[in-house]
């Protein structure tokens, strides 16, 4: 196809690389906002006169509101338009920065934080979903690269940032902050984004089959063939996504399943939470709440079987591509996330060195998944999208069996730094180009179906894993521990003769909480050498569908 080849040559188009860059800039605001939080758990602990437990909820109460929201994503875009949403989700999360910043005690904090996610919650699947249909299929890896921006910036500005702001003025200003930012970003986004086509109540479409119809694209470029809902390949292949139905056409959600999924992604969260030390009287408690978070979400998914319009639309997953991404991202995603607590424990715990040396080691791996994923998600314009995402999840697997050998012997930072690069490079290789490929098929009504069904799944598999990882570190340390032990807040507390009596064993104890996200890189290359295959009606649309 030579001129599908010269489109994916031409430059990005001025209108398309726009509306990335404004997406971007709102994106930026929940990167900086969910990194600055742990930065300044000690200054809010302060400041409010709270216990620790009770300041986490600041972290914690963002990611209740959330996961609350995220399911609601695809159907008020289809009701209301997705810029609306996204413009609303942006001045929702400005508001309650200001509300946050201005806490007079932990419990305000808290709620004020759980209102800040329910915007949060809604810009990232929404703001791509508005991003994919911009852009031609062609140049959607290319539109990604900008997305993925708040990526490269966040992790690196946002612990300075904060860092500076606590010592200078208050942890309130990092929050605070959000509020002149989040206005530029609305008023930016309000010029830029496309307004919403005109389409019947709730955004009613019919069915969804693989075509050749044009995605909408820059003047003089050869459209790209998208998922549409006129030409069936084969009867019954697509099943999934050819019935043809209203969607929504009476402009109600499914509140039956809302209450389920949404219900249950909270409850799921909120156990994780309680689980991280074992010992303590919330183990139980958090358990509970995981395996009833879990049968509420057993409980929707068995709805959405039997229902014509889902709440999120679980029969995406019957497609190859958007399946297979879902599993890599799982995996992938669930141990890159889950064990971000690990270093910064080894770092203090272990060593005994200060919180700002986490930080130090942190920019190296920032600057890598930054510039991997800029390069991988342009690639996946050009180049079979398979290999790359093969790539990225071998050199994932690599680095994280690196640095399972690296904490558990003790070794330098060096090879420690050069085994997080490694990792934070794969998920660079690994993260936004399955995304990419997953959804850049999905036709516009589909599209943020397919991002609310991506991100929800991310949500609950991160929060599952980093509750495992929690647990699994409480345990060990525990055992490594003499007495009777008392897990990581003995450990932290350590006098340095006694943490250089038991290093050895700490260093091994703290290290094995590696081995769970190993298994699940590995599991992550599995999953896309067997399945992030170009089903038969794919290779139909040319070699960059593969």
């Amino acid at each position: 196809m030579p001129g599908a080849a010269g489109a994916r040559r031409a430059p990005l188009d001025r209108r398309v690389r726009a509306i990335g860059l404004a997406l971007a800039l709102g994106g930026l605001m929940v990167v900086i906002d969910t990194t600055v939080t742990a930065v300044a758990l000690a200054a809010i602990v302060s400041g409010l006169h709270a216990s620790l437990p009770a300041a986490q909820w600041a972290t914690a109460g963002y990611l209740l509101g959330l996961v609350a929201v995220i399911p609601l994503a695809g159907w008020l875009s289809g009701r209301f338009g997705a810029r609306r949403v996204y413009l609303a989700a942006l001045l929702v999360f400005t508001v309650f920065s200001a509300a946050t910043g201005l806490a007079g005690d932990v419990t305000s904090l808290a709620v004020f934080r759980v209102m800040q996610g329910l915007g949060g919650g809604l810009l990232n699947p929404v703001g791509q979903a508005i991003g994919l249909r911009a852009a031609p299929r062609e140049a959607r890896g290319r539109l990604m690269s900008l997305l993925v921006l708040p990526l490269v910036i966040g992790p690196v500005l946002g612990p300075l940032l904060a860092g500076w702001l606590i010592d200078t003025a208050s942890w309130r200003w990092i929050f605070l902050l959000n509020v002149p930012l989040g206005l530029l970003a609305a008023l930016v986004c309000a010029r830029v984004l496309p307004r919403d086509p005109a389409t019947g109540p709730a955004g009613a479409t019919s069915g969804t089959v693989l075509s050749r119809d044009p995605a909408p694209g820059p003047a003089g470029a050869e459209p790209g063939p998208v998922l549409s809902r006129a030409v069936r390949f084969r009867p019954g292949r697509f099943s999934a996504l050819s019935r043809v139905r209203d969607r929504g056409a009476d402009g109600r959600p499914d509140w039956g399943g809302l209450v389920l999924i949404s219900g249950g992604a909270v409850t799921v969260v909120l156990g994780a939470t309680l689980v991280d030390r074992p010992e303590s009287a919330g183990f139980a408690a958090g358990l509970v709440l995981i395996v009833a978070g879990l049968g509420m979400l057993g409980g929707f998914a068995w709805r959405a079987r039997r229902i014509a319009e889902p709440i999120v639309d679980l029969r995406l997953l019957r497609y190859r591509p958007v399946r297979a991404g879902a599993g890599v991202l799982i995996c992938f995603g669930a141990a890159y996330f889950g064990s971000m607590a690990v270093l910064p424990l080894f770092v203090q715990g272990v060593r005994g060195d200060p919180a700002s040396l986490v930080g130090v080691i942190g920019v190296p791996s920032a600057v890598a998944v930054g510039m991997v994923a800029q390069v991988a998600t342009r690639l996946v314009d050009r180049y079979p999208a398979r290999r790359i995402v093969l790539t990225g999840t071998a050199a994932g697997t690599l680095g994280g069996a690196l640095l399972l050998a690296a904490t558990v012997t003790d070794a330098g930072y060096p090879w420690i730094m050069a085994a997080t690069v490694l990792v934070s490079a794969g998920s660079g290789a690994t993260l936004m180009p399955t995304m990419t490929v997953a959804l850049r098929d999905l036709d516009h009504a589909e599209t943020p179906r397919g991002t609310t069904l991506l991100a929800l799944i991310v949500q609950l598999s991160n929060a599952l894993a980093g509750a495992v990882t929690a647990v699994t570190l409480s345990v060990l340390v525990t055992r490594a521990l003499p007495g009777d032990g008392g897990g990581v807040p003995v450990m932290l507390a350590l006098d340095e003769a006694s943490r250089q009596a038991l290093r050895p064993g700490l260093a091994a104890a703290v290290g094995a909480a590696y081995l769970l996200p190993v298994i699940l890189l590995a599991g992550s290359w599995l999953i896309t050498h067997r399945s992030l295959r170009p089903t038969p009606a794919m290779a139909l649309l040319g070699p960059s569908a593969r």
